[in-house]
């Protein structure tokens, strides 16, 4: 099978298994504490923490999805044989709705069925128990089952091993937390005792590859890491698509694969085999990146963005390929692909755009870092931070390039080196602020001290102006998807369809300004939550709100009648006065995924 007849029948058994199927999330995730989405559980944890009602948001406590990821982690891995930044995960997940007794068959059943492999080739492990949590009888048990189906006897330490905390255990801190059984594909090569005398499926030999990952989130962990079982228990079951997807096809590594094979061919044949990896691996990546609207920069997810492809531009120049090939890569990867991710469709022109953008910039001063690294007599930790700080060359190519010379540079060492100018800069914001620490962090806004607070405070109300006259232009489709605010913006997701005309986007900050200026008192009030509802008041759609709620007012109240410019649910805080506000100006707009938009706007 090809991976997109995989696709297509993945979606079809879940659904046939009584699953809602969920679109992927934008690899810019809702959450602002972290950089990137990196599992397929990320976009359903207000369902897994019981913030959210799956039932109501999906018709159904049991949902699937493909879900874009992506890890930063592994980019300097990137060139063996099985490490990606850009990855789907094929996931299926209940919230209340199943437990074990449905979802390991359920996962037997795929893996026999949908991917038709030999049972005799699957190898499941499950959690031993320790002091404080039993052994999880009931997973080995139901596990035991599945094989007896088909005439096997599932032994304890020879079909089913068993493993602790460190392999079979989910937690995060306090909270949500569980014991998990993962099944693993057996290649069926020898064994080299260089990675210990027996093999089993955790080792690292080579033999056994995770194919999926049943968590089941059965516990909630107190404050005082003691184990209480939940009310309502949960199922996250995880597979890696480019794993399964190289079982299906019986290859030996992901690389060999039609997701990766057909534009290795486009590539000069004598060409490194790990370059290649590489190449491929960062336009993949990059070409989602700019998709769900990231653009480089010298920091966070633009960071990222521009560190993948300016090493790929480092291996065009070294490997002299024709100024056509990177493009055609990105031109067959965006077509592929956007046949089940059509953001990638829409958004082609961008994403070849700010390639070539991003190449010119990085072309003027690539050739000095080079000619820079050449004359180093010795390469080490502080040089290469300098060649990476002054012409932006990656540490993995100063590394590979340098040789001999770079032979005592380790990444740890150039990891200080970059720490050493983040706390030089972090000092410089001290002294301007005067002071360090956060006073102010609800997730959605930040602050260090008093006067980042009224910033980010007057950003907030301008925030909510901004829904609402978002609503006013573009019609009351508009619904919120997220928000970040920090002390030098806002930033506000929200769904629609296209890019929004110059013409719509001045008509939102005159709306704005004009709040401003009308000088609208902004008023608390506290009340139940379907009454907040029935009065008009905007609302996350994604969260779960207590009994009572805060509903913050912007108008005219003494009017007759009353003039209400803003409504909606919120925690605060807000300014008193939208006088206090300053003037609003909007930054600019973006995509974030398919039918999302972003706005960064400023208050001065």
């Amino acid at each position: 099978m090809n991976s997109k007849e995989l696709r297509r029948k993945f979606l079809v058994f879940f659904e046939s298994r009584g699953h809602k199927i969920v679109p992927s999330s934008s690899l810019i995730p809702d959450d602002p504490s972290v950089l990137l989405t990196t599992a397929g559980m990320q976009q359903f944890k207000p369902y897994l923490t019981g913030k959210a009602d799956p039932f109501k948001d999906f018709g159904s406590r049991n949902v699937f999805s493909i879900q874009k990821s992506f890890r930063t982690t592994d980019i300097d891995e990137v060139g063996d044989f099985s490490h990606l930044t850009f990855f789907e995960m094929v996931g299926n997940f209940s919230f209340g709705g199943y437990f074990k007794e449905t979802a390991i068959p359920l996962s037997f059943e795929f893996l026999t069925s949908v991917m038709s492999i030999d049972p005799k080739k699957i190898f499941v492990t499950a959690f031993k128990g320790d002091e404080e949590v039993p052994r999880d009888e009931e997973a080995i048990t139901l596990w035991q089952e599945q094989f007896k189906k088909v005439g096997m006897e599932a032994k304890i330490g020879e079909r089913i091993y068993l493993y602790g905390r460190e392999k079979n255990w989910w937690e995060a801190g306090p909270g949500p937390a569980g014991p998990d059984a993962e099944m693993f594909y057996d290649f069926d090569i020898p064994h080299d005792t260089a990675f210990g005398k027996e093999c089993h499926p955790n080792c690292d030999c080579g033999r056994f590859v995770e194919i999926g990952n049943d968590v089941f989130v059965q516990y909630n962990k107190t404050k005082e890491s003691k184990y209480e079982p939940l009310a309502q228990k949960a199922i996250d079951n995880g597979r890696g698509f480019e794993r399964l997807v190289m079982v299906a096809q019986g290859k030996k590594n992901i690389f060999e694969t039609d997701l990766f094979a057909p534009y290795f061919e486009l590539l000069p044949a004598e060409l490194e085999l790990r370059i290649k990896r590489i190449i491929v691996d960062h336009l993949r990546g990059s070409a989602f990146l700019i998709s769900a609207g990231v653009r480089t920069s010298n920091k966070e997810a633009g960071y990222v963005l521009r560190r993948l492809l300016r090493r790929v531009f480092v291996y065009e120049k070294q490997a002299k390929l024709p100024d056509h090939l990177l493009n055609s890569i990105v031109h067959d990867l965006v077509h592929d692909y956007g046949e089940f991710y059509d953001e990638l469709l829409k958004n082609a022109d961008i994403i070849r755009e700010e390639i070539e953008k991003e190449k010119e910039k990085f072309s003027k001063t690539l050739e000095l870092g080079v000619k820079e690294l050449n004359k180093a007599a010795e390469l080490d930790a502080a040089s290469a931070f300098k060649l990476y700080e002054t012409y932006g060359v990656p540490y993995e190519i100063i590394k590979e390039m340098g040789g001999e010379r770079a032979v005592s540079l380790k990444r740890e060492d150039f990891e200080k080196e970059f720490e050493k100018h983040q706390e030089i800069s972090r000092a410089g914001i001290e002294k301007k602020f005067g002071g360090h620490g956060l006073i102010l962090d609800t997730g959605e806004l930040k602050a260090a001290n008093e006067e980042e607070l009224q910033k980010v405070t007057r950003l907030h109300t301008a925030t909510h102006l901004m829904q609402a006259a978002l609503r006013k232009v573009l019609g009351e489709g508009v619904k919120q998807a997220g928000s970040d605010i920090t002390v030098e913006r806002t930033r506000f997701d929200f769904s629609f369809v296209r890019k929004l005309t110059d013409e719509e986007l001045k008509r939102v900050e005159e709306l704005v300004n004009f709040a401003v200026k009308q000088k609208y008192s902004v008023d608390k009030k506290e009340m139940p939550f379907e009454d907040a509802v029935k009065s008009g008041a905007l609302h996350f759609f994604k969260e779960k709100y207590p009994p009572v709620v805060s509903v913050y007012s912007v108008g005219h109240f003494k009017a007759d009648p009353p003039e209400v410019f803003s409504r909606e649910l919120c925690g605060g805080p807000h300014v008193k006065n939208t006088a206090e506000i300053g003037s609003f100006k909007i930054l600019k707009q973006e995509a974030v995924g398919s039918g999302l938009r972003r706005i960064r706007a400023t208050v001065e």
